[in-house]
This record gives structure tokens, sequence and C-alpha cells, in this order.
């Protein structure tokens, strides 16, 4: 018998003897088995949940074929995915996709990503992020540097609740030359399936700067373009009332468009993140030329909960009275649920 039509034979045979009824199975090109469950792959690691070793990221290449109970979705590409009720074991460098009475078996290489299908609304989802950054520098010039990120979102029906809250504050030789904090409260109704109406409220003060208070009531339309296993995108174009509290008593009170984006990506088997979020805003009269206050960063996972951090800031107002223009480099750990 040819060695491939035995290798065949003998895969076929371990994926119906050998496999748990309740749990997905990778077999490696080594002759290894994994048991546990799929949770993700995002084109170059498979990641595997176990309950004897947490979250295993598992190199793509190395994968002979695998097999699930659980429904999942399988893209051949970035746009079409084809929801597979099961996955069977197949030949070494392929995998069946059992859907009613037409299974297909597929080459592992054409698969770009593998997730499980998310329902279009949840009875109730929550995630968050807490991230803590503090530098202790002691020279001739001593400096702490304390930063503080919250950041959550709760998604009920078609309701989506985000909030945000930060605080920053640095000391040079005991003397405070940052000490700023900021909170925000968003809530979307999700019209269809992407498309939603946000509201929000914020609120930002300054102790050091000339710019004290701001605070924004806003409204508008929102899109999300895909919050999935690997990720979420989605941008929001508000109209806006601010109002400007200025240190020598300055008042200023106009009203703005914006637009909003909240950005995160997983990477390598979900234990990289990608992040960015931010508004940029111009006023429709003639208070300030425009406005930015965006972040971006990287976290990695050091454990299913726990991970480090790095960001940078920026926050500006250009063209008001006591122009603000700062930018903060953070480096930490933080939890996550």
């Amino acid at each position: 018998m040819p060695r491939s039509a035995s290798v065949s034979l003998l895969s076929l045979s371990i994926a119906l003897f050998s496999a748990p009824v309740l749990a997905d199975t990778v077999w490696l090109k080594n002759g290894d088995r994994l048991t546990g469950t799929i949770r993700v792959f995002d084109g170059s690691k498979l990641l595997l949940q176990t309950d004897y070793g947490g979250s295993i990221p598992l190199d793509w290449k190395k994968v002979a074929t695998l097999e699930s109970d659980h429904e999942l979705l399988v893209k051949m590409g970035p746009v079409d995915g084809e929801r597979a009720k099961s996955l069977l074991a197949a030949e070494p460098g392929k995998v069946t996709l059992a859907n009613g009475e037409a299974p297909k078996t597929v080459e592992l290489a054409q698969i770009e990503q593998i997730m499980k299908p998310k329902p279009l609304v949840e009875d109730f989802v929550w995630k968050g992020n807490i991230d803590l950054a503090m530098d202790y520098k002691r020279a001739e010039s001593d400096t702490d540097d304390y930063d503080v990120d919250i950041d959550t979102q709760a998604r009920h029906g078609q309701w989506r609740h985000n909030a945000q809250a930060e605080y920053n504050r640095e000391l040079k030789d005991d003397v405070v030359s940052t000490d700023n904090w900021s909170t925000e409260y968003a809530l979307d109704r999700f019209l269809t399936e992407k498309l939603f109406w946000q509201g929000r409220l914020e609120y930002k003060r300054d102790r050091v700067e000339e710019l004290e208070r701001q605070r924004t009531v806003g409204t508008g339309p929102g899109y999300q373009f895909w919050d999935d296993e690997l990720g979420a995108f989605s941008v929001a174009t508000l109209a806006n009332r601010s109002d400007y509290s200025f240190s020598n008593g300055e008042r200023n009170r106009f009203y703005e468009l914006s637009v909003k984006w909240d950005y995160n990506r997983y990477l390598v088997g979900k234990t990289v993140e990608l992040f960015s979020t931010g508004e940029v805003g111009r006023p429709l009269s003639g208070a300030a030329d425009f406005s930015l206050d965006a972040e971006v960063g990287l976290r990695y996972k050091v454990t299913d909960w726990a991970s480090l951090n790095m960001k940078a800031e920026k926050d500006v107002v250009s063209g008001a009275e006591g122009d603000l223009d700062e930018t903060r480099y953070t480096l930490g750990f933080g939890v996550g649920w």
C-alpha cells in the first residue's frame, strides 16, 4: 500500500476512534495530538483553549488536520466565509467542512481565518481593560509619573454602553507638572446589524494647563465595520456642543463636527493586541482650528487576564485661547476581561 494512503487511513482511524466526543482535536505534523476548544485562527496561529495549559497558540504550518463538534466560521478570503456545523479530520494538510449533506474538503493552506460565529445580538456581553503605568526616576532631577486608564464596554440587546476614564499625574522634583483626568460615557442604539446611533457625554479637567475644563455633549450616527473574535472597528460622526474654561477666566462655547474611531485587532493567536481610539473635530465657529484626542498602542498578553502595554497619546486643541499640545508615551501593565 502506498505510504500516502497509509498515512491517510491512519489519520482517519485516529479521528474516528481516538478523539474525545466533546473536545476539539488538533493533530500536528510531528504526530502529537492536542485536545481542547478551538478559539480562533488569525492567519498564523491557531488558538486552542485547554484545561491543562490555558490558551495555547499553535503554528498553523505545523498543523496536519483538526476536528471540532462546534459551529465555526471558516474564511477562505478576507470577505467570504462558510459556516461549518463541524470540522472533520481529513488527510494531512486538509480538513473537511461538514455542513449538512454536502461536506467539503479544503486545503489548510487555503484557510485564512477560523472563528466562532458571533450572533447578531447576545443577551449580555461585558469586556474591558484597566491599564496602569508608573515611572520613577532618581537623578539630578527626580521624576514620578503615574497613568491609569479604564476602558469598558457592555452590550445588552440592541444597546451598547461605552465608558472610559483616565488619570495622569507627573511630578518633577516634587513639583506637579501634569495633573489631569477625564471621563466619557457613550450609549449606542443599534438600528441594524452594523448601523447605530450614539449619544455621548465627556468631561476633562486639567489643574496645570491653561485649558482647565472641557465639556462635550454630542450625538450622531455610527457604523460598526466588524466585531468578532479577532477584534472590532467602529466609526461615529457626531455633532457636538463643547464648553471650554481657561485658567484666566475666559470661556468659550461652540458647536463642532467630529469623527470618532474605536479599533482593536488581535494578532499571533490573540497574544498581541493592536488598538487605537480617538476623535478629531473641527468647530463650526472660530473658537478653534481643530481638536485631536487620540491614542494608539499594543498589549501583550502574559496570561489570560494580565498584559503588558505600550501606548502613545496625543491631545491637541489648536487655534483657541491657551492652545493645548500634549504627547505622552507610557509603558505599563494591566488586566482585562
